[in-house]
């Protein structure tokens, strides 16, 4: 099943500590480049961000973005400012004394003054949050790979239909190649009749002529190749592992034989249809290069 090496991803997990936003984009490209972009404090995490992501992504330039954002109740917990409950409990106590009142301020009443509880950030463990953030990384991924493989889907289609033309255009080649060399002796041997006015035609040497033309135009060779090349190219379509880089290197065996075979043509048939087999063949490629 081929895959698109373009598409986006996003995936998503909450925690009591914050949530994890995930988002991966891909391109086109010849290798597989996988970049992170991670909050600081999650930077020990890269390696296996990458190891997630290239153990479904083969190829590709894969971009990888992670937004953190801590959950608010979370970030702050309850401290107790001694000193300055210490200072409104001798404050208390010397009005106390002054005033008559009772000694012992009651410890709500020190607690409810200002400063003397506060709020301070409250550490926390990236250790523990790994698992949910590989979580987020891994539906990032598999959406975008949900995405690579419907692209895929239409990519293939595109490249068998034009893969089958191509092999129509080659079959009516095959068919007009003996054509050719039959037309020819037809033509040459007209013309010498014409030159030679009635004098005896020296056969030999015509059939010596027409032999040259057809091992100058024997094309035989490069139809053979370009159908097994033909079956190779099926055969990686089917394939379930990554073909790209394989199909890329077919297109060029292919174009390489119909040049070839356009080099040989001296018939004017041949050439349109290697010009429409090319023109074709580039469209190919064209969709091959998004190829995963």
């Amino acid at each position: 099943m081929l895959k698109s090496m373009t598409g986006y991803g996003k995936g998503e997990i909450s925690t009591p500590q914050g949530n994890f936003v995930v988002e991966i984009r891909s391109v086109n490209h010849r290798y597989g480049e996988i970049s992170v972009r991670l909050p600081r404090s999650f930077y020990a995490f890269e390696n296996e961000v990458k190891r997630v992501a290239s153990s479904v992504l083969k190829r590709g330039k894969i971009d990888i973005s992670v937004q953190w954002d801590e959950t608010a109740a979370a970030n702050t917990a309850p401290q107790l400012d001694m000193a300055v409950a210490r200072g409104y409990y001798d404050a208390y106590s010397r009005l106390a004394k002054e005033l008559n009142l009772p000694q012992d301020a009651p410890p709500s009443f020190i607690m409810s003054q200002k400063g003397v509880m506060k709020e301070v950030a409250a550490p926390v463990d990236e250790t523990e949050l790994q698992p949910q953030l590989l979580s987020a990384v891994q539906a990032a991924v598999d959406a975008l790979d949900g995405m690579r493989t419907k692209e895929g889907k239409a990519l293939a289609e595109d490249i068998q239909a034009r893969r089958r033309q191509v092999a129509e255009w080659s079959t009516l080649i095959g068919v007009r190649t003996p054509q050719v060399v039959v037309e020819y002796r037809q033509k040459l041997k007209a013309r010498l009749e014409q030159l030679l006015e009635g004098a005896e035609m020296d056969e030999s040497r015509l059939s010596q002529e027409v032999a040259l033309l057809a091992d100058r135009c024997d094309i035989t060779e490069e139809l053979v190749r370009l159908s097994s090349h033909f079956d190779q190219f099926d055969e990686a379509l089917r394939a379930s592992e990554p073909v790209g880089r394989k199909l890329d290197f077919l297109m060029q065996e292919m174009n390489r034989e119909v040049n070839t075979i356009g080099s040989k043509s001296n018939d004017a048939g041949i050439t349109t249809l290697v010009i429409q087999i090319k023109a074709e063949m580039e469209k190919m490629r064209e969709q091959v290069q998004n190829v995963e």
